[in-house]
């Protein structure tokens, strides 16, 4: 039986993972590696220790699964979004640390791009909702002034799963969701926008070729069968970012098939025959790996983040890590809906475009003297979902969610938040066997067409096992609804005050 090897290629590390033909998953190896914070506004990733983790992870992954290199029929990456890797044409890397998804240091350059075009229609056309200084446009534009005789030396910009690609084949190319993400990507002509090169002054020829998802880019070069311990010769499909990724294998195929993915951040994704775009919302868009769907989402940036936040500075008296969140578990579960009174707000990491202001900043409320911490626990757990189920109403208003809301994501282990989920998004939540696994199973997916192994994407839904349905409870959601009520009124005052807190 042949195997693939997908590649979850994150912010916090490379997960790499071994598959069946069939889709099962039978091994994995995880490896972090560093994020850097030169100055403010600033955040950067070593493309070379992406590329050594992989190397690592790939050896240790067949050495662990005893599965010899020549059964993988082919590999392919899932890859974090709006990274901007420079090379020169000889291959060669222009710089040691890069600008990923999350770094804001192009906000100028994001401000003169919309002097010469208009933003709304921008948006409309790029569905690039996320602040736009974080798009790969910005960061070019930041290039060329900053860095001037870098920015002369570029041939190609990649993502960072095009990078990969690249140091496994020899081949500088992406697809069309990394592309999506670029800032100059037209989702209705699925390709590029050449006015909005223009209006960037970049020149069109540093973007690279645009390839589906699923086509072989190329096989593993002798130099990365040594590094990697892959076979000389193994396929290598074109992959996707991470979203989409996500999305195919969280069974993402048909119109409003949607999922959570409850991280360290949280959103919201549905698929989609249209883009999803509101001009005052902000919704995020990228191109499906299926031509003609989109992955339309909407996030919040503080969700497994602020948890762990309450888990260091309300419970560090617990144990570790794993005990710990089980005795949270325990706690929210003694308390009832509502936290007895008690509100959290969890935009700990500051306000995503589809929340109330950037400035926005998280707190409790209707704390007393009679407040335990197990109210305190469960208030911020209901405060995540709450705060998910205000940017899901933004997606509800243009689409409707058929079936269950899929959850993934390491928030998904705990049975009663997966409850409060039910009850305050009023959907039946699935856990299903694939959990985590879902941007893994969707590259693996990439690659078993790729290759051959697989026509189409129908199996996908078949591999996933229900291993819980939480149903919503009727009294708790009208609760709830109640309560949400409150919140987004609470929230908004927030965002306002907010912004009138004087800076350090």
């Amino acid at each position: 039986m042949k195997k693939l090897i997908a590649y979850d290629l994150g912010t916090g590390g490379i997960k790499a993972s071994l598959f069946s033909e069939d889709g099962d998953s039978l091994a994995d190896v995880f490896i972090q590696y560093k994020t850097y914070f030169p100055q403010e506004h600033f955040v950067e990733q070593r493309p070379m220790d992406w590329w050594d983790h992989v190397c690592a992870a790939t050896k240790k992954l067949l050495v662990t699964s005893g599965s010899p290199a020549s059964d993988i029929a082919c590999v392919a990456l899932s890859g974090h979004s709006l990274v901007a890797v420079p090379l020169d044409s000889r291959g060669s890397l222009l710089a040691d640390q890069v600008p990923i998804w999350c770094d804001m240091r192009a906000k100028e350059e994001a401000e003169e791009l919309f002097s010469r075009l208009d933003y709304d229609r921008w948006y409309m056309t790029t569905g690039n909702g996320d602040p736009a200084e974080c798009y790969t446009v910005a960061k070019m534009m930041w290039m060329k002034k900053h860095q001037p005789v870098l920015y002369r030396q570029i041939h190609k910009i990649l993502g960072s799963k095009d990078f990969i690609n690249y140091m496994l084949t020899g081949t500088m190319c992406t697809d069309p969701s990394y592309a999506s993400g670029f800032g100059v990507f037209n989702l209705l002509k699925w390709d590029y926008e050449q006015e909005y090169m223009e209006a960037a002054g970049i020149r069109p020829e540093l973007f690279p070729e645009i390839r589906p998802s699923d086509a072989i880019i190329g096989t593993v070069t002798p130099e990365a069968a040594r590094m990697t311990g892959l076979a000389e010769g193994t396929p290598v499909a074109c992959g996707a970012v991470d979203n989409t990724c996500m999305a195919l294998g969280a069974r993402g195929l048909k119109e409003g098939v949607a999922y959570t993915s409850l991280g360290s951040s949280s959103w919201i994704a549905v698929t989609s025959s249209r883009p999803i775009v509101d001009r005052d919302t902000k919704p995020f868009v990228f191109a499906h790996a299926r031509k003609g769907y989109y992955t339309c989402a909407v996030s919040i940036f503080s969700a497994g983040n602020s948890f762990r936040w309450i888990r260091d500075n309300l419970c560090r008296d617990l144990g570790d890590d794993s005990d710990t969140y089980e005795a949270m578990n325990r706690m929210a579960e003694s308390v009832p809906p509502g936290s007895n009174g008690v509100m959290f707000n969890p935009t700990l990491a500051g306000g995503s475009a589809q929340e109330p202001s950037p400035d926005l900043k998280g707190g409790f409320m209707g704390l007393s003297l009679s407040t335990t911490r197990e109210d305190l626990v469960r208030a911020s757990m209901e405060g995540i979902a709450m705060s998910l189920r205000c940017t899901l109403d933004i997606l509800m208003t243009q689409t409707d969610i058929t079936g269950e809301m899929l959850i993934c994501g390491g928030g998904s282990k705990s049975a009663v938040w997966r409850q409060i989920f039910a009850d305050i998004y009023h959907l039946p939540v699935l856990k299903t066997n694939i959990d985590q696994n879902a941007a893994s199973l969707g590259a693996a997916a990439l690659a078993a067409n790729g290759c051959g192994l697989w026509d189409g994407y129908d199996r996908i839904p078949h591999i996933h096992r229900t291993e819980d349905l939480s149903l919503p409870d009727p009294d708790a959601s009208a609760l709830y609804e109640k309560l949400l009520a409150v919140y987004r009124r609470w929230t908004g005052y927030l965002a306002e005050l907010s912004g009138m807190m004087p800076k350090a």
